[in-house]
């Protein structure tokens, strides 16, 4: 078994989410019957990197951050991953981010390996010119071991395009060319695709109408609730409602709204763009993050944060599906718990998968200087989707797996297979 002394807890006990991911990986590896060395080469980053960041504040005083790069598996490709900012973010965060990446890569089949950052600064509280410095400083301390054949960073919780953006700059003028494939996430102006701002959210989309299916049922005749209002969350509710799905409660880091009848989400959408916060939209009820996790609704799409559905939790829970917008949200003991009450979850390396796809269209355009259509991306996405989960459904039935366990057994038997047909050097 791999060392677990890094898989550490939380101060309230929960577990963190870099032992959920080592405990996901050793249920794979039982079922694929593996041994213990290739166990450990699976659960065992391949690179590392922790940075220190200097900021010169606007003030003209000084601070300094934490920064980190994961690569934890290049066998089928170059490593690829969101740069995340939080004053949360450590190394063993970052881990567990990486290992899933590389599960998510493989179960819809793009040629990456899985790869993560993160900087452990709160972002709201600095400034746009020294969230700037910030980047460009962590980009050159990690420019080594990144690049379009070697690492691709995209955005994820606290960075946006144009953090991407600034990626993509100081490493293209430390090589003295522009090189738009570093990155993906960007700004259109700068090499960006059509489609890959909604790209994850429209997968949760895709993920859950799939799920549905299966037992028959449309996204029209089912009611959801959303937990996060973010990049993924809000767009996922945006998309929801689109396709008939009553939405009636989402929420933010600071509360939640909730109408029995259904939110007016285009309206919400506009709220939250003035500035407002999701609690405070008054069409409907003020809600807690805890109580949206157990209202009784159809669909539970969970786009936050890691480890919001523990064994507590988890046990409340009214909904048949659970779809995984975040990265993590379910502990192992949430797992456990969702599966004795028969709650189908469509886990992230699945459900949380179009952003990774539409960054490798992304990365694909970059490389061949040739853009695509909206239309065209949108087609390919729903095709990839389509296929993977069409996989891990099958692969759920036939051997009587849960929907976590089908696609991390894809996932890590594709990784495993890549290794063993390299083989060892030297």
């Amino acid at each position: 078994m791999p060392d677990e002394r890094t898989s550490v807890t939380t101060p309230d006990a929960a577990p963190s989410p870099l032992l959920t991911a080592h405990a996901q990986l050793a249920s794979a590896v039982e079922i694929l019957g593996y041994d213990d060395g290739l166990h450990r080469m699976l659960a065992t980053p391949r690179r590392e990197m922790n940075v220190a960041i200097p900021l010169r504040r606007d003030d003209g005083s000084i601070e300094l951050f934490s920064g980190y790069r994961v690569q934890h598996n290049i066998s089928r490709g170059p490593g690829k991953g969101g740069l995340r900012y939080s004053s949360s973010v450590d190394v063993d965060e970052v881990r567990a981010l990486a290992m899933w990446m590389t599960w998510k890569c493989a179960v819809v089949d793009v040629p990456y390996g899985g790869a993560k950052g993160g900087v452990t600064i709160d972002p709201t509280r600095y400034s746009t010119a020294e969230l700037e410095r910030v980047t460009r400083r962590y980009t050159s301390e990690i420019s080594p071991i990144i690049g379009p054949e070697r690492d691709i960073m995209a955005p994820d919780i606290g960075t946006n395009e144009q953090t991407m953006a600034w990626v993509m700059d100081t490493y293209s003028v430390n090589r003295g060319y522009t090189i738009a494939a570093v990155t993906t996430g960007k700004p259109l102006a700068v090499g960006g695709s059509l489609g890959r701002a909604t790209a994850t959210s429209q997968g949760v989309v895709h993920a859950a109408a799939a799920a549905l299916a299966d037992a028959g049922v449309r996204l029209d005749e089912v009611s959801a609730a959303v937990q996060g209002f973010g990049k993924v969350g809000s767009h996922a509710a945006r998309l929801l409602h689109e396709a008939g799905t009553k939405v009636v409660a989402v929420s933010d880091e600071h509360g939640g709204v909730h109408a029995p009848d259904g939110l007016d989400v285009v309206a919400l959408l506009a709220h939250v763009a003035d500035g407002g916060t999701v609690g405070e939209f008054e069409g409907g009820q003020a809600i807690s993050n805890t109580e949206l996790l157990a209202l009784d609704v159809d669909v539970l799409v969970p786009a936050a944060v890691e480890g919001v559905l523990d064994a507590d939790s988890a046990a409340r829970v009214k909904a048949r599906w659970v779809v995984e917008g975040a990265n993590g949200p379910t502990t192992t003991e949430g797992d456990r718990v969702l599966a004795e009450r028969g709650v189908v979850v469509v886990p992230d390396i699945l459900a949380n998968a179009g952003g990774v796809i539409v960054s490798y269209f992304e990365w694909v355009q970059a490389n061949q200087a040739y853009w695509w259509t909206e239309q065209e991306i949108a087609e390919r996405l729903e095709q990839r989707m389509a296929a993977s989960y069409g996989a891990v459904s099958s692969l759920s039935r036939r051997e009587s797996l849960s929907l976590r366990d089908a696609a991390l057994v894809i996932g890590v038997r594709r990784v495993a297979e890549a290794h063993q047909i390299r083989g060892l050097y030297p």
